[in-house]
């Protein structure tokens, strides 16, 4: 089944002062985007795997990133690439939302077997390989597949919306 993708991240900023009769502006901007066709080589990506989850309190997740997540359809997906990863924790969480760090089979091609993400609530992050990357973040069955997520506190239950997309060769 054909995938289209267009992933992109963005940050805009413009710092201003009253100067004279004026006023100055610097504008700062940051954007990227990859727009890929269906396949798996470079430029390319045939998974997608989207959800919004909630984990309860003190409560953690490895999410397979072989095999074992299914797509909006109901089949397994299988990455060996991932080509964006992208994940928001919902604003309405007291507690935050940890990304990274599987006690074993770690993914570590985006964070290194140790690293970590935190996402206070309502915060994002997203992170994108290149057009013409056909290696991308590999991802390797049984050993290098975990993405661990986790509740960072006792007390509530968190939630967080995911999309990875990638190739599966």
């Amino acid at each position: 089944m054909p995938l289209s993708s267009t992933l992109a991240i963005s940050a805009f900023a413009e710092l201003s002062q009253t100067a004279g009769l004026g006023t100055g502006r610097v504008p700062a901007g940051l954007s990227r985007a990859v727009t890929l066709a269906s396949g798996t080589g470079a430029g390319k990506a045939d998974r997608v795997y989207q959800a919004r989850r909630t984990l309860a309190a003190s409560a953690t997740e490895d999410l397979d990133l072989a095999g074992v997540l299914l797509d909006a359809f109901g089949a397994a997906i299988t990455f060996l690439r991932v080509k964006g990863l992208f994940i928001s924790a919902a604003v309405g969480n007291t507690n935050n939302v940890v990304v990274g760090g599987a006690a074993s089979n770690t993914w570590t091609t985006l964070l290194n077997s140790t690293g970590t993400l935190t996402l206070r609530p309502g915060a994002a992050v997203g992170a994108l390989a290149g057009q013409a990357d056909a290696t991308a973040y590999g991802v390797t069955a049984s050993t290098g597949d975990l993405l661990k997520v986790a509740n960072s506190g006792a007390g509530s239950s968190v939630s967080y919306d995911i999309v990875i997309v990638g190739a599966s060769a």
